[in-house]
């Protein structure tokens, strides 16, 4: 749940400090992601979610899923739940709580909205690192320290121009590596399937707002 596909984990803040600039190939290749993505319809993708010790030993895989269109979301790992109308987000635990929030209030998450458009220079400074093989790796870091992680690597697939890996190194050198097994961009997605229906949901988990 922890980073479940990034939305929970990553504080945005005020803080302005630069670890490093931000690179004009880098960001040409972000864009690109970001055209892609907004030229979509709907957006389904199958992921993978491994957590890394800092020590390097496995600590657990989990899989998910994800349904996007335009602002609207929704993220299915195990039980665990969360959906946004566009604006409402609203978390289920998997067990007794679904917390709500406004999408003003999420914005100092990151959301997938801001993970896969390629938008990324409000919150971090990037550069690309290689563009060996197939894919482009691109090197982010928070423009504020209080983000509870160090950075972010991006790994971009050079023909399809959409993220296809991430690896998150958080403050305690441990990682968590999300990885995309598929990725469709042309999906025709409901507008009902992203509203919020109490009666989906235990009627002893308690709603929180």
């Amino acid at each position: 749940m922890k980073y479940l596909f990034f939305v929970a984990a990553f504080l945005i803040g005020t803080s302005t400090k630069v670890k490093a600039q931000n690179d004009p190939a880098a960001k040409k290749v972000l864009n690109e992601v970001g055209e892609k993505v907004k030229s979509a319809k709907g957006i389904t993708a199958k992921f993978m979610l491994e957590s890394i010790t800092s020590k390097g030993k496995p600590n657990g895989i989990k899989a998910g899923t994800l349904s996007m269109k335009g602002d609207k979301y929704l993220l299915k790992q195990g039980k665990t739940v969360i959906i946004c109308d566009g604006i409402n987000v609203y978390n289920y635990d998997g067990n007794k709580t679904i917390t709500k929030s406004s999408v003003e209030e999420s914005a100092a998450t990151l959301s997938p909205q801001k993970l896969l458009s390629g938008s990324y220079d409000k919150d971090f400074n990037y550069k690309l690192i290689s563009s060996n093989g197939s894919s482009y790796q691109i090197e982010m870091f928070p423009k504020d320290d209080r983000r509870s992680f160090q950075k972010v690597d991006l790994f971009i697939n050079k023909l399809k121009r959409l993220v296809t890996k991430a690896v998150i190194l958080d403050k305690s050198n441990n990682k968590t590596v999300v990885l995309i097994s598929s990725m469709n961009t042309a999906a025709k997605l409901p507008d009902g399937m992203f509203n919020f229906n109490r009666a989906n949901y235990p009627a002893d988990a308690e709603l929180l707002d």
